[in-house]
Order: C-alpha cells, then sequence, then structure tokens
C-alpha cells in the first residue's frame, strides 16, 4: 500500500487521451500499466482536470425529525475541530456514485451488481464476499476500465471541496478509505489535491493480455473491517491524537473502535443508511454543517 504499505510497481509505459464534453472542460488523462509479476495493475494521474459537483435532491428533510444525532454535542464538535486527521470514504460520501456499481453497469451487469452492494454496505454480508462476487460477475478487462476513466469522469458530492479545502487549511490531514479500486479514486484524489500515498483502496489485477484477473487480497480494505485496519495503520504510523472517519456504510462505521477512528459522522446526502446512521456519532446531510462548525 503507497506510504504505509508498500506496493511494488513498475511502469512500463504511458499515453496521454484527450476527453472533452459539452458540461466539462477538456482533460488529458495519463493511463499507464504497472507489472506485479506476470500480473498487471493499472493506474492513472490526471494532468489536468476540473469536476462540477452535481446538485443532488437532498433526502434528509423527512427524516431529520427521526434521528437525534443530526444535532452535535459540544463534545461532538470539540472532537471534530481538534482533529489531526479526517478519513473520507469516497463512494456515495466523496463522490456521488458507487464506483463499482457504475462500472458494471458500463460493462453491461449494473443490476446485479448493485443489489450485492446494497447488502454489502448495509453489513449483512462479508465485504470480501460481496467484493469478489460483484466483480465476478462481470469481470472487467484492462480496457474496459480505461474506456470507463475516459467516459465517466467522477462526480464530486456538493461541498466536499471546499470541506477538504477547510480541512488542508486548519492543518488536518486527509485520507481516502474505500472498498473500491485505486484506479477510479487516484483521479478523485488528484482533484481534491489528496497525495496518492493517502489513499487506501483495493487494486484490481489484469493479465498481461488486460484480461480481468481479480483483486489484491493483501490491500486490507479487500475484507471486512479492512478499513478499521486501515485507519489503525494510519493512526500508529503518523502518531495521531485524534482520528474522525467520514463515510455513509457499515465498513465505515467499523473504524470507529479503539485505536482507531474517535469519531464516525455518517454522511448522508447521497444514501441513507438507517441502520449506519443509527449508530454514528454525527449524522449529516450536508457538507455545509461539517464546513461551517470548523469556524
Amino acid at each position: 500500500m503507497e506510504g504505509l504499505m508498500s506496493l511494488r510497481t513498475n511502469p512500463v509505459c504511458a499515453y496521454n487521451r484527450r476527453y472533452q464534453s459539452a458540461f466539462l472542460p477538456a482533460y488529458t488523462l495519463q493511463l499507464r500499466n504497472c507489472y506485479y509479476g506476470n500480473r498487471v495493475g493499472f493506474m492513472k494521474k490526471l494532468t489536468s482536470f476540473k469536476v462540477l459537483s452535481a446538485s443532488v435532491q437532498p433526502i434528509g428533510s423527512s427524516k431529520l425529525g427521526q434521528c437525534a444525532n443530526t444535532l452535535p454535542s459540544e463534545e461532538i464538535l470539540e472532537l471534530w475541530r481538534n482533529a489531526d486527521a479526517v478519513c473520507f470514504d469516497v463512494d456515495s460520501t466523496v463522490c456521488l456514485d458507487e464506483g463499482i456499481d457504475e462500472l458494471a453497469e458500463f460493462c453491461g451487469a449494473g443490476k446485479a451488481v448493485a443489489e450485492w452492494t446494497a447488502r454489502a454496505m448495509g453489513g449483512s454480508v462479508p465485504f470480501e464476499e460481496a467484493l469478489a462476487a460483484r466483480l465476478s460477475l462481470f469481470r472487467p478487462s484492462l480496457s474496459q476500465v480505461q474506456n470507463f476513466l475516459v467516459q465517466r469522469p467522477p462526480r464530486l458530492s456538493p461541498g466536499i471541496e471546499e470541506l477538504v479545502g477547510k480541512l488542508k487549511a486548519n492543518q488536518i490531514h486527509v485520507y481516502l478509505i474505500s472498498g473500491g479500486f485505486r484506479q477510479m479514486i487516484n483521479p478523485v484524489a488528484s482533484i481534491l489535491g489528496i497525495p496518492h500515498e493517502n489513499i487506501f483502496a483495493n487494486q484490481l489485477l489484469f493479465g498481461n493480455s488486460g484480461e480481468y484477473l481479480g483483486f489484491d487480497e493483501n490491500e486490507p480494505t479487500s475484507r471486512s473491517g479492512g478499513k478499521a485496519t486501515a485507519v489503525q495503520q494510519i493512526r500508529k504510523a503518523r502518531g495521531y491524537k485524534s482520528l474522525v472517519m467520514v463515510g455513509d456504510g457499515a465498513t465505515d462505521l467499523e473504524a470507529r473502535r479503539p485505536g482507531g477512528a474517535d469519531l464516525f459522522v455518517c454522511y448522508a446526502g447521497v444514501q441513507l443508511r438507517e441502520a449506519v446512521a443509527a449508530k454514528a456519532d454525527w449524522l449529516v446531510f450536508n457538507f455545509k454543517d461539517l464546513i461551517n462548525s470548523l469556524g
């Protein structure tokens, strides 16, 4: 793993591709193949890219009255304001979409994979089982992933760029921790100015001909409890005294444990998972709540 875990890559080729749409400014993708023995991982670097955060209908208005934890205590606010680091989930938190669902839909298996994602995020099946099952339904090739990244750039959640910017201005370190794939998260990190060594995510593996081989099972985020393990590794390696986890799913909630996150903020601006929201220290439907509370 980059930063805290060693990830051995050996880039062998690169090329640039220009993409332009009526809604987004032109940007350039740099696609690079990296061999892992007889396996190939796929990574991407953005050289110039600006994403327009999509507007979404607020889903929280009908639920606010039912959730006592939408109004944080002074203790919760103090933990938030004085955190050394904040770790964000990516899918349905930093971004509006579930990346694996989007990739599956692009490859023609959207409905079946989305059903597995719902079960995984609700905590009803082990994450590693759901991840393997979803990927086996469509087995994405290297070329499919490349085409997906060009044709479907990331859609950021409203307010996330401002929030990350304010955290960084307050000298709070920001991390992305995801059960999704580095191939799809690297561009998001580039947009937000988050160092790639601050990404903890899974890695798709491909054969020499670009065929799907699986995913790197050595990544902690490839299994249940993986986000908690990643948070614990970050905290131990960097010596943080206070750390916050922000996300929407059961795997994010797991990071709230001794030696891990001190505070779990459930972001329900995209998906409200009631079983997770009920156990959160703080439930928010808009990143403005987190921005404004930083002072």
